[in-house]
């Protein structure tokens, strides 16, 4: 897929599914797109010995939190080994284990990453087949270190899970701690109470976003509240509403500012609480009257998508159909068309009439995947940049190729496992989750959010 700044349509996207190829052939000068970082061009151990960072791509400038997981060295013949080579061992590997491995691979994963999954899919998808395969010895998680602490929570206990790149975490997941959201909790509990209302509902009700810690799973599940993904948010806070008088959301701000938009939330009954600021940064009556308190976090892949890319997308390509993800600030998601999670864009795109042309604003490994997928249309990326997920790109098969020989060899590494006393109220919040399904159908149009009316969530 060509991706330049007057965002052309792909000549021929069978030959461009592989992210990794095209910033490979940005670095040589055969490539006419433009990549956000050289660096990406770089194996991942290039950065797993230096100073600490969520690497090229999208989270290059974020800041990470001390004390991150850092992944260590990997051995020399896994960094030298051809694509060819890397592809051949990891189906070796595979074959030899059988069923004691099960593979999930995100939709953000890099293509050469995910041919080995025996799943595929968004972090709704995954958590749910992560507890599918119940016999097997080991979960591969291919994403990043939230999911796989989620797989360890949802499998049995026999089950190892395992994540290929530890350096690779989520910088949106980090941008709201244990501590910090501790102390925020307290300072809503003495301006608001803990006694419910007449009608039984807390004063507030903690909801996390999947992205986020096991420790901040547990938080909610301590303390009446539940997690959810994209693909069920809007299910969800209606649940939360059912219980509390108010949510406190965190920690991406757009997915929460975007649904609660669509179910007639008034924004200026959305306050956001900055962690550094004494109350967040807003008054007594603020907080008062608010319906959600959103956190001051947002997705590095998702903030790169503007409403200047939307209308040069209509400029270049009338008709197009523009979908983003619920990640975007709400701008985009208004100007859009429809926004929705991974899923839903993938179903999307699915059903659609031959000859469609599709504006994506979401992670570019699943944007070209499925424009190599779907050559009866025209699919590219809103962004016109070439800029990766950094953390998920943290994953390369020379990596997945090594667990899964260490599996062969008897030995487990990488290993995520959360703590017993962290594990029993995270799950308690995950099952909720999992218990409040999203609609069969639908997904939001930038009009009805516009509005403020009520939508459906997307299906995943």
């Amino acid at each position: 897929m060509s991706t330049t700044a007057t965002n052309p349509a792909p000549t021929n996207p069978a030959l461009t599914a592989s992210v990794d190829r095209v910033i490979q052939l940005i670095s040589s000068g055969s490539g006419s797109a433009e990549s956000c970082s050289p660096e990406l061009a770089k194996g991942p151990w290039e950065f797993d010995a230096g100073p600490v960072s969520y690497g090229p791509g999208s989270s290059m400038g974020d800041v990470i939190p001390t004390g991150s997981p850092r992944q260590g060295a990997l051995p020399a013949e896994y960094k030298t080994a051809s694509d060819a080579e890397l592809d051949a061992r990891v189906r070796a590997a595979k074959a030899t284990l059988g069923d004691r491995v099960l593979v999930l691979g995100h939709f953000y994963q890099r293509d050469e990453v995910v041919a080995h999954a025996d799943y595929i899919g968004d972090s709704f998808q995954l958590a749910g087949a992560a507890r599918s395969r119940p016999a097997a010895e080991a979960i591969v998680f291919c994403g990043v270190h939230f999911m796989a602490e989620t797989a360890d929570l949802l499998s049995t206990p026999e089950q190892a899970v395992i994540l290929p790149n530890l350096a690779a975490g989520c910088s949106m997941a980090d941008m709201a701690d244990i501590d910090s959201v501790t102390e925020c909790w307290e300072a809503l509990e003495e301006l608001y109470g803990t006694e419910p209302d007449e009608t039984g509902r807390v004063p507030v009700l903690p909801v996390t976003y999947m992205n986020s810690s096991a420790a901040l799973k547990a938080f909610c599940g301590e303390r009446g509240g539940i997690v959810c993904t994209s693909s069920n948010a809007e299910t969800v806070l209606e649940w939360a509403f059912e219980r509390g008088q108010r949510v406190l959301f965190f920690p991406d701000q757009h997915l929460g500012r975007n649904t609660a938009k669509a179910m007639g939330v008034p924004l200026e009954r959305m306050p956001m609480w900055n962690p550094r600021k004494p109350l967040g940064g807003n008054t007594e009556e603020e907080l008062d009257a608010a319906r959600v308190i959103l956190w001051h976090g947002f997705c590095s892949v998702h903030k790169r998508f503007t409403v200047d890319q939307i209308e040069q997308a209509r400029a270049s390509h009338p008709g197009v159909r523009v979908i983003v993800h619920p990640e975007c600030p709400m701008p985009v998601v208004d100007a859009a068309d429809e926004y929705g999670s991974t899923d839903y864009i993938t179903k999307a795109i699915q059903a659609a009439p031959a000859g469609s042309t599709f504006a994506i604003g979401t992670e570019i490994n699943l944007v070209q995947r499925l424009a190599a997928q779907h050559p009866e249309h025209t699919i590219f990326c809103l962004d016109p940049v070439v800029c990766p997920c950094s953390t998920m790109y943290r994953i390369h098969p020379g990596y997945l190729a090594w667990v899964l020989e260490s599996l062969v060899a008897g030995e487990v590494v990488n290993q995520v496992s959360v703590s017993v006393e962290v594990a029993e109220p995270a799950r308690l919040a995950l099952e909720r989750m999992l218990a409040a399904k999203p609609p069969a159908n639908g997904g939001g149009t930038a009009a009805a959010a516009a509005a403020t009316t009520t939508t459906t969530t997307t299906a995943a």
